[in-house]
């Protein structure tokens, strides 16, 4: 143990220091890092090089190259730069590489440097070019700042969803600031700047002059600023060498440490892990690095190349040519264990497993003193702990075998700590090769979370291990496995060099019927790198029309796309299409394509219908359906027109139409109609009132109800209406008038061709029993007893019952003999039952 913690250096009499070695660089770089633009992503992400020849008017004209590799130095991309001056480059969160140009436009590259899009920082920046530039994180995404060479600044919090905010102007600033950064406070964006011995917080509505509380006297200008990894805190290193540390609110110092170098530093970072007490800032110079905080010495380490360092969460990475190298705070899990003469129940459980593979009696020693103090849980959980936060895989098999050794002393400890950090530790060593190169700790890849870190495998195109990580985590298909084939097919289908049938057979060939795989996601990106025809194939095996309709109109293949939609029955994605066809077709070719397809056709016209009756009546005129367009005639006849003329011109068309379609009956019963129209509007004009629009029948029976006798009877003989019916209008009309001098009348003209019931009838719902027996005596035999019943004469009614000795009619008697004084009439149809019985 004395040899593990060699390069542990204490930082006060709280916290120790290590840094070890991640990789050796083997990237054979041809310039120094100092001549690039250098950038380098958290958590273990990928670093970018750019060598600056801008600086120098003689290199001008030599273009530089852009190259990108993973932090074990392996190269993920190179290509030419052949847009202008790079002023920063920075990495967002999703590891996409921003290059801020001079002219204020920012490129975005992918990891493997395939361009994404661009965007301005606005008209301003154009004008007066882009002095400096910083790329921030926040919890809305990342973020780009501007300086201008007019002194200005603009940002945008957020690059995902670009909106520029100008900060407001710095009074009497003439000149760049010396130093300056991004705070984040309260969910809005801050500048701080530095303007020799002053500061000015910039916020979206004012410029406000700051103060940091016991700030060393005799400073006269800031040479640095540095912000924490989580924006909680601010350190900002001085011409006299002082480095004050303090919150990122500027209202509370932590401490002040003077390093007696004066230089301005290269670099200033933040070195603090979660939770802890000691804070920790490192300031890099030429060939020096330097750790202080609250503690009256410092840690210095020697360079011997040039360095850049890389701040994460729980440390900092540094990287030269030939290095890369890790720097952090040892956690208190190891530093418990393996600190000299250590006592933890965590150290005394490792040393009694060592003892116990040496068969030593000294194991059971070690092992009764932990369970003496009752501290063999906290040693267990310790060793797990610790385990996580080592790098190398023989000091965390060690530690996880004293962690599973103490296990066995003890009942009730649940295993599942053991086990997650077991499976945690495979997948950090896994992606921490040297091929794969992501060196993450255990606290950044907690903090990451596994979707991350899968997300960041498939942006290497690392499918291979992302799906053993699935596999061996026993992920749910849609959330991994799944996903990955998902984005290897959108890979896939990038790879020109393949024909269209072989990369569609291969995607499917791997894929099948994946739950969580759309087919049509995989389409759009092939359609988006050009290959139509593949995205067409793609297509094939998507199960769910309503994703690939969309799809085929966006990619112009609308008839294609309306017959998917027919196929799957879905008649909004059929209305979805026909309106894009309609869009996109001229009429002709629309109506054509229609033809083709009957259901279509079909639910367009019931679409016209209610929204287009004059596309209506185009279709069924190039169709030659007179029969519909008799219709539609005749339904604009009342929809539309107003004017009789107009109405009997649309009839009249209507009638010509149903002649064609050799449908002489509703031609007649149209010319029928226009007839009726003329007359209903003449009898308007000589009578008055309402006729306009009533049935053949309304028109009789209003004629009877305003005493036009005659007028009724001649109209009905025009029209042909049968004097059965003719005499139930007279009928009715009549009683509801209650003219029954005119209905005797009436009656008595001829004989009545529906009898005489129903004149009985009438007259009992009129309420007049008087008038309903005196048709009642002129009923037929075969309805006179059901007349004698309506007015109420049973007697009569039971005696001409047993006169017809019709079982019926004396049933239908007996059903009214209610009251006592029918007891003699029902006891008279017994008695001629019985009789009728006995012959």
């Amino acid at each position: 143990m004395d040899c593990y913690t060699a390069n542990w250096n204490p930082l006060g009499d709280s916290a120790f220091y290590r840094k070890y070695e991640l990789y050796s660089m083997d990237w054979d770089l041809q310039e120094e890092l100092r001549d690039c633009l250098v950038a380098a992503a958290s958590y273990g992400g990928p670093i970018a090089l750019l060598r600056n020849p801008w600086k120098k008017e003689k290199a001008a004209s030599i273009r530089p190259v852009l190259e990108i590799y993973s932090a074990s130095g392996m190269p993920l991309a190179s290509m030419l730069w052949k847009s202008g001056p790079v002023v920063s480059l920075g990495w967002s969160a999703e590891e996409e590489l921003l290059c801020v140009q001079e002219d204020g436009v920012v490129l975005v590259y992918g990891l493997h440097g395939d361009f994404r899009r661009h965007f301005s920082m606005g008209n301003e920046v154009l004008q007066n070019r882009v002095l400096d530039a910083r790329i921030f994180h926040t919890e809305f995404g990342s973020g780009v700042a501007i300086l201008t060479g007019a002194h200005r600044f603009t940002l945008s919090a957020n690059v995902g969803d670009l909106k520029l905010r100008r900060m407001p102007e710095v009074p009497g600033l003439q000149s760049a600031p010396s130093c300056w950064t991004t705070l984040c406070q309260d969910r809005v964006a801050h500048v701080l700047l530095a303007v020799g011995p002053d500061l000015y917080l910039l916020d979206h509505a004012a410029c406000s002059a700051v103060t940091l509380p016991g700030l060393a006297p005799g400073v006269s200008s800031f040479l640095q600023m540095a912000v924490s990894f989580t924006y909680r805190h601010l350190a900002l290193f001085t011409d006299t060498g002082y480095i004050w540390m303090g919150t990122a609110s500027l209202k509370e110092k932590l401490c002040e440490f003077n390093c007696n170098i004066r230089a301005p530093p290269k670099q200033m970072v933040w070195c603090s892990r979660p939770r802890s007490k000691e804070r920790a800032v490192v300031v890099a110079w030429e060939r020096r690095l330097m750790v202080v905080g609250d503690a009256p010495e410092s840690i210095q380490f020697v360079l011997d190349e040039d360095s850049y360092l890389v701040p994460e969460l729980d440390g900092v990475r540094i990287f030269s040519r030939s290095t890369h190298e890790f720097l952090h705070e040892v956690p208190v899990a190891s530093e418990e264990i393996f600190k000299i003469a250590s006592m933890a129940p965590g150290a005394l459980l490792l040393e009694a497993q060592k003892e116990y593979e040496k068969e030593s009696q000294k194991a059971d020693e070690y092992l009764r003193e932990i369970q003496e103090l009752g501290q063999l849980t906290q040693a267990v959980q310790q060793c797990i702990e610790a385990a996580g936060h080592e790098h190398w895989p023989d000091m965390q098999k060690s530690l996880l075998r004293a962690a599973s050794f103490g296990k066995c002393f003890l009942d009730r400890f649940p295993p599942d700590s053991f086990v997650r950090m077991c499976q945690d530790l495979r997948v950090l060593n896994a992606v921490r090769d040297y091929h794969i190169g992501i060196p993450l700790t255990y606290s950044q890849y907690k903090q990451l979370t596994i979707q991350v870190l899968l997300d960041r495998l498939v942006l290497r195109r690392l499918y291979p291990l992302a799906i053993q990580i699935c596999e061996y985590l026993r992920l749910p298909e849609v959330q991994g496995v799944s996903r990955i084939l998902a984005h290897w097919a959108c890979y896939k289908v990038q790879q020109k060099d393949v024909s269209d049938e072989d990369v569609a057979r291969a995607i499917n060939q791997k894929l099948g019927d994946t739950p969580g795989v759309s087919y049509s996601d995989i389409a759009a990106r092939a359609y988006g790198c050009g290959r139509t025809e593949l995205a067409i194939k793609l297509l094939e095996y998507e199960p769910r029309s309503g994703e690939q309709v969309p799809l085929l109109l966006k990619m112009k293949r609308s008839k294609l796309a309306l017959s998917k939609a027919i196929e799957s029955g879905d008649t909004d994605l059929v209305f979805t299409v026909l309106l894009h066809l309609k869009n996109e077709l001229n009429r002709g070719d629309f109506f054509m394509t229609l033809r083709n397809q009957p259901m279509a056709l079909s639910l367009y016209r019931q679409f016209c219908k209610h929204q287009e009756l004059e596309t209506l009546k185009d279709l069924y005129n190039q169709d030659d359906n007179h029969q519909e367009l008799g219709s539609f005639h005749i339904r604009a006849s009342y929809a539309a027109e107003e004017r009789i003329e107009g109405r009997v011109a649309a009839l009249q068309t209507a009638a010509d139409a149903f002649y064609k379609a050799k449908n002489e009956f509703a031609a007649k019963a149209t010319e029928d109609q226009m007839r009726l129209l003329r007359l209903q509007r003449r009898l308007e004009d000589e009578l008055g009132g309402q006729f306009l629009d009533l049935s053949l029948h309304d028109t009789v029976t209003t004629l009877i109800l305003g005493g036009q006798n005659k007028r009724a009877e001649q109209l009905a003989r025009d029209f042909r209406i049968p004097d059965k019916r003719l005499w139930w209008l007279k009928l009715t009309a009549l009683a509801h008038l209650e003219d029954w001098e005119e209905l005797e009348k009436f009656s008595k003209s001829k004989k009545s061709p529906i009898g005489y019931l129903p004149f009985v009838e009438i007259c009992m719902k009129q309420h007049n029993k008087y008038e309903a027996k005196k048709y009642a005596s002129r009923v037929g035999p075969e309805q006179k007893v059901k007349a004698l019943l309506l007015v109420g004469d049973v007697a009569q009614a039971a005696d001409v019952a047993i006169e017809h000795r019709n079982e019926a009619e004396m049933s239908l008697v007996l059903s009214h003999c209610t009251g006592a004084t029918d007891g003699a009439t029902a006891d008279k149809i017994q008695r001629a039952r019985a009789q009728a019985q006995k012959k």
